[in-house]
């Protein structure tokens, strides 16, 4: 048994891609996308088709409609290969408007059913700022399905599971980037692997909550750096990999047990939390890895969002 039917046994797989040909061989249960994975796929000539029709619908439709219809094709190529669900993100530039964010994911969903899809095979991302929170707790209320991302605070995985939301995106590399940059030259790279991974040790942290207090919230590790943060969080609900990890875990036949115990966590010391919006700001605030990294993939998908709009236009 290779290690990516290994961690098959504990996790559910999911490719984090728009490149939905490179799907079928490593079987993944589900996939994610974001923008920036979108704007590459859709510039290879394999992709092609899909950028031309966009293009084509350009004359008579909105620009952020067109780019709606974009992503929601690619979602549907992707569900075509994929037995579960396709997670589609809404515009990272509406992160702080909770009524436009609302609007976003409805008519995103609104184009999924024109496509004959049922809604619990989509999950609508949206950026874990309190206004995104917000906006997925009336979204869950409705019927439509999230999946809560650019989480790097604890404070942000307890609001979301009050909030209801159905799936949370912790992302273990960016973490650790961070962890590694604020240490420069005293960084241990052997000391701080696995289990000591910072990013892998927020992910244990808010996993270990959520099965203490019976939060439905599932997580899902994302931003993998390398294969042994996986390793390290085999166990946990799921984990939304590349590709080229998928490959790597594929290729290596080395032990790969469970690194995570949902039973010892139901029986930990943890104490329940709960934050209004001026504790979540604070507390949110008091993070300055979480409020940094926030900031910055937010402002990454915004301009890769402007990106994907130009390339659209005739």
């Amino acid at each position: 048994m290779n290690r990516l039917d290994a961690l098959k046994q504990y996790t559910t797989v999911v490719a984090d891609t728009g490149d939905f040909l490179q799907l079928a061989q490593y079987q993944p249960q589900d996939a994610t996308t974001n923008p920036s994975l979108i704007l590459k796929s859709v510039q290879k000539p394999d992709y092609a088709r899909l950028l031309h029709a966009a293009q084509a619908q350009c004359s008579h439709r909105p620009l952020d409609d067109v780019v709606d219809r974009l992503l929601v094709r690619f979602g549907c190529e992707i569900l075509a290969v994929v037995p579960g669900r396709v997670s589609t993100e809404v515009d990272a530039r509406l992160s702080f408007d909770s009524p436009a964010t609302v609007a976003r994911a409805q008519r995103l969903m609104a184009l999924y059913q024109a496509e004959g899809i049922a809604p619990e095979r989509v999950l609508i991302k949206i950026a874990a700022t309190w206004e995104g929170i917000q906006a997925a707790r009336q979204l869950e209320q409705q019927g439509i399905r999230t999946n809560l991302t650019l989480l790097f605070a604890f404070c942000q995985a307890v609001a979301c599971g009050q909030a209801g939301v159905r799936l949370i995106s912790p992302f273990v590399g960016r973490i650790y980037d961070w962890s590694k940059k604020q240490a420069g030259a005293q960084w241990d790279e052997a000391a701080q692997a696995g289990p000591n991974d910072p990013g892998v040790q927020s992910v244990r942290r808010i996993f270990d909550y959520y099965k203490r207090h019976a939060v439905a919230t599932q997580i899902m590790g994302a931003s993998f750096r390398h294969v042994e943060q996986i390793v390290a969080l085999a166990g946990c609900d799921l984990l939304t990999i590349s590709p080229e990890l998928l490959a790597q875990l594929a290729a290596s036949d080395a032990p790969l047990p469970c690194a995570l115990n949902a039973e010892t966590a139901r029986h930990s010391d943890i104490p329940a939390l709960s934050y209004d919006e001026p504790a979540f700001r604070l507390a949110l605030n008091d993070d300055a890895m979480a409020t940094e990294k926030l900031a910055e993939g937010i402002r990454a998908f915004c301009v890769d969002a402007v990106k994907l709009e130009r390339l659209l236009q005739p």
